[in-house]
Order: structure tokens, then sequence, then C-alpha cells
């Protein structure tokens, strides 16, 4: 499985994105440039009209993945968040964990979002703490406050809130 790679400029910076033949299999902020082949032709094209929507208009980006060789756990937190909370909107940690099945493993799920290899895509910026504070985001919080402004998501801190946390 050849990975091929490409760098795309964007509201939060130079983004990494790498992808296979099965999907996107990465993306990383202002990233070194991995080894490898880059990337040509429709997927690349295909890739960036998605990013591009996503921070034009707040529409997730419909990308295929490929989550190979990720753990079962992590691979389930990232599908179920993507599947449940939209864009402009948030979640807690202990929700996700409800939602997987796992209550009370709010802490495992942070551990999950910070293993998430394809943020944005798998949006790991839309979960918050129970009090409404960021919690922690691999990108750092405030790539993950300006993602979430992309979103429509404002009021940091304490008066965070939104219909998908309950």
């Amino acid at each position: 499985m050849t990975e091929s790679h490409f760098q795309h400029d964007s509201p939060v910076g130079r983004l990494v994105v790498a992808f296979t033949d099965r999907g996107l299999r990465r993306i990383s902020f202002d990233g070194p440039i991995p080894e490898g082949r880059p990337a040509r032709g429709r997927d690349i094209d295909h890739i960036r009209t998605a990013l591009d929507a996503y921070f034009e208009e707040a529409r997730d980006p419909d990308l295929r993945v490929d989550l190979t060789g990720v753990p079962v756990f992590t691979r389930l937190v990232l599908e179920t968040l993507r599947r449940r909370v939209p864009s402009g909107e948030t979640a807690t940690y202990g929700a996700l964990a409800r939602w997987v099945g796992r209550p009370g493993a709010a802490r495992a799920v942070g551990g999950a979002l910070n293993a998430n290899p394809i943020p944005i895509v798998l949006p790991c910026h839309r979960v918050i703490a129970a009090d409404g504070s960021l919690g922690g985001f691999g990108g750092g919080l405030d790539r993950k406050r300006r993602l979430l402004q992309v979103e429509g998501i404002t009021g940091l801190s304490g008066g965070w809130a939104s219909a998908s946390q309950a």
C-alpha cells in the first residue's frame, strides 16, 4: 500500500496530508514533509476541495479514511465521533465514552482522540470537557479554538454548550 502526500495551506496553518488508495491516512499540522510519493491527480484535487469547503462553509469533509493499524478502541471512538457530532456541535468526553459503551472512560476517550491521525475529518476538536472548557488537542488549543470558530462555536471556557453534549 503506497502512501502519497501533499501540503495544503489552510486558515489554521499548513497541513501535511497523506493518503492511500483506501482513503485519507493522516493530517498533521506544520509537520515535516514525509518521504515517499508526492501526490498528484484527481485524489489530491478531491481532498483539497473537501478541505477548502470545510474551512469556507464549515461543511464536514466527505472523505474516505484509511484507519489501517489504528487500535480497535481508538477506531470505535473516532468513527462514533464522526457519525454523532456534526459540524457546529460539540460533545463531552463523557458523552462520547457513553456512546461507545464505556461510561466512565472519559480519560480513555481523551487518549484515543489524542491518537487521532486525521484531525478535522475525524473531528476530535469538537470534543470538550464537561465543564465547557476546551480540554486538550494535539494541534494545540489555539488551533482547536480556531477550528471551532470556523464552525460557528464561540464562547470558550465555561460557557460552551451544544445539543450533542448531553
